[in-house]
């Protein structure tokens, strides 16, 4: 390595290895993005180096993900080896260099702007589990190929679902075990946890690791500990990825009432329907919230923005627009339930990559073994979500309403 920057021993095989394919998975606070940084700046010092380094999403390095590197570099106290532009890190010692491309453009070709890339040595997937398409990644993986450096394909995720096409082909059909470390079949997997990194991490930081842990031991898991989550057989709802919300001209909140052992949950939601496609972004979801809570908490978030909430509490829905709330009840009648989800179904869902109650819900949600009406339960986001998206796209409103 360049310099004296420590590196966990985990993150030694990215520079050791022969592997075409490192799978690098962890959750909050691992260390990934250090380690994987520390590598591509180190990788660079070696001429003949093109780096091509991808989000889906990614439409500015320069705001994003360059200031990284730039501490990195620092860290490293090598400032005067690089040259720095909006979308490119240039090692002047050698000529190698890092480019910083999003995959989804702004055309809508997905993979127009990266499949006439050549020269390219090292393809860096950050935040690969955004990625659902795996023809979109086959692609991109096919144009890999100099053959006077040794090739890498570099995934780095916070794990989701096993219906993943990254756990699905990587993990699965080798039987790799996730969460270990080791190499198989031309695949490197390098898995770190905060305990990987508690050096560098603070002590109120891990306070709030071990109450995550107290509280939600599965939240804990996947989150911290970075685990893949499993799914129910026969979900009810299959349309949907992990990304990031987009805010759109027709949005609004959803609202599920609960109290003791059910949650109180509001979400944002979003539709674009050019695109058909509804983004969704978990706002909370609380036991045990007094009318007051609720208020508080739904002024902070949405001030004088639409809520579509559960009508089953008339009273409550009063004390809340009493209480100066811009909140309706959503319009019950029979049929109403399976009509929401069948929009659910219509569209493609984009879940916020935050929201961790809506993703443990969409997995879990199935239809009753013994009607065909879906379990009354794992359905508190899902029911807020069903709320707003019946009232923007079937309601008397429909497509007029606009959060400002």
């Amino acid at each position: 390595m360049k310099n004296s920057v420590q590196l966990n021993d985990k993150y030694v095989p990215l520079f050791t290895d022969k592997s075409r394919y490192f799978v690098v998975t962890g959750g909050r606070g691992s260390g990934k993005s250090f380690g994987i940084t520390v590598f591509l700046l180190n990788l660079t010092y070696e001429a003949g180096h093109k780096v091509l380094f991808t989000r889906f999403t990614l439409t500015s390095a320069a705001a994003s993900i360059i200031p990284e590197f730039i501490e990195k570099i620092e860290l490293m106290g090598v400032d005067s080896d690089f040259r720095i532009t909006k979308d490119e890190i240039i090692n002047l010692t050698t000529g190698s260099s890092i480019m910083f491309k999003g995959i989804r453009t702004s055309s809508g070709n997905q993979t127009a702007a990266l499949k006439s890339l050549s020269g390219v040595t090292t393809f860096v997937l950050d935040e690969a589990e955004e990625l659902t398409d795996e023809d979109t990644f086959s692609k991109i993986d096919f144009s890999i190929r100099s053959n006077t450096k040794q090739n890498r394909v570099v995934l780095i995720l916070n794990p989701t679902t096993k219906e993943h096409w990254i756990y699905q082909r990587f993990f699965m059909y080798p039987n790799f075990k996730s969460g270990t470390n080791g190499s198989k079949n031309d695949v490197t997997y390098i898995h770190t946890t905060f305990e990987d990194n508690k050096k560098n991490l603070s002590s109120s930081y891990l306070e709030q690791l071990y109450d995550l842990k107290r509280r939600d031991v599965i939240k804990f898991e996947h989150q911290i500990l970075g685990g893949w989550l499993n799914k129910a057989e026969g979900t009810i709802i299959t349309n949907w990825k992990v990304g990031h919300f987009v805010q759109t001209d027709l949005m609004c909140y959803g609202q599920d009432f609960g109290f003791s052992t059910d949650i109180t949950s509001l979400v944002k939601v979003a539709v674009d329907k050019d695109t058909r496609s509804v983004y969704v972004k978990a706002i909370y979801g609380k036991t045990n919230l007094s009318t007051s809570d609720i208020a508080y908490r739904n002024k902070t978030e949405c001030g004088t923005d639409l809520i579509i909430c559960d009508s089953a509490e008339p009273r409550l829905i009063s004390e809340l627009k009493n209480m100066g709330l811009n909140i309706k009840p959503t319009i019950k009648k029979k049929g109403s339930i399976l009509s929401g989800i069948a929009l659910m179904q219509d569209y493609q869902i984009i879940v916020d990559r935050e929201s961790e109650g809506i993703i443990r819900e969409i997995n879990n949600y199935v239809w009753h073994e013994k009607n065909e009406r879906p379990i009354d339960k794992f359905n508190h986001y899902i029911d807020a979500i069903r709320y707003s998206l019946m009232y923007l796209l079937q309601g008397v409103n429909s497509g007029k309403y606009v959060i400002r």
